[in-house]
């Protein structure tokens, strides 16, 4: 079972992003378990506060060290251990490699969520990491929580019912996920691929394959530089980037035979107008 736990002062949020669909369905059949711990219940200030000025001046408010502290180790003790995440603009960009690495840590998730103008320094002494969503402001971390929470957990053994699922997505191997189809067969006019109709399974994975390639290098060319590497020759190929590697030749008696054609062209395996190459997705 994954365990998830939130140090917030809001974790109505957390609850509304966890408690439907798939991982709300995962949380009611036991599959994830999920704590909340108040930072507010650690403040000795009889108004509860857990924000003030911050030193050397300027504006907003400056969340205090002491009860986010103490709900931190609160959320140890729940989570048996666990590895704290605060969830920061200053911390690493979040990513599917990061989701993979978080969902196999072994440990429980905590994970810390800000608000106000940030955080007493302090406070990152007892934190395993930071992680960061994205480079834009939030009026709190909750919801960046709720969102790393949510692609890590779906990697968890059972929550998404088929263990295939989480791994044939975007990101999964590093592309974009190939064009997805369902009935019906013709929409308004446009047809699905016949490739997808035929119920040849091979064609079908190396069709997915190179629209992934192309799809990647289309709308993500930052990731397609990243990953270019990974296309093998075969692909290359394929997709019209380079040609085939001829075979050695064999001579017998200064009779050279033919070379034999080892590498399959994109219309031995589509049709012309189904060619990726000639027709980059939309």
């Amino acid at each position: 079972m994954g365990h998830l736990c939130f140090v917030t002062l809001f974790p109505e949020i957390i609850r509304a992003a966890l408690g439907c669909s798939i991982l709300g369905r995962a949380v009611t059949d036991g599959l994830i378990r999920v704590d909340f711990v108040q930072i507010r219940d650690f403040s000795h200030d009889k108004h509860h506060r857990v924000d003030d000025a911050p030193y050397g001046g300027g504006p907003g408010l400056v969340m205090k060290a002491e009860p986010l502290v103490l709900a931190i180790e609160e959320a140890r003790r729940l989570c048996a251990g666990g590895h704290v995440v605060l969830m920061s603009p200053q911390g690493r960009t979040f990513d599917q490699s990061t989701a993979r690495r978080l969902s196999e840590n072994g440990k429980g998730l905590i994970f810390v969520c800000g608000h106000y103008e940030g955080i007493d320094e302090r406070v990152r002494a007892y934190v395993d990491e930071e992680i960061s969503i994205g480079d834009f402001v939030l009026t709190g971390g909750e919801l960046a929580a709720a969102v790393v929470s949510d692609s890590v957990s779906r990697l968890w053994p059972g929550v998404l019912g088929n263990a295939a699922s989480s791994e044939d997505e975007s990101f999964s191997e590093g592309w974009l996920e190939y064009p997805q189809y369902t009935r019906p067969e013709i929409f308004r006019g446009e047809r699905v691929p016949e490739v997808l109709l035929r119920g040849d399974h091979g064609a079908v994975a190396k069709w997915r394959r190179y629209q992934s390639i192309l799809r990647t290098r289309e709308r993500r060319p930052e990731l397609f530089e990243a990953r270019r590497d990974f296309i093998s020759h075969e692909e290359r190929v394929w997709l019209g980037w380079e040609s085939p590697r001829p075979k050695h030749r064999k001579h017998h008696k200064n009779k050279v035979e033919p070379l034999e054609k080892v590498t399959p062209s994109a219309s031995d395996i589509l049709p012309a107008q189904e060619n990726p190459i000639d027709k980059t997705p939309q």
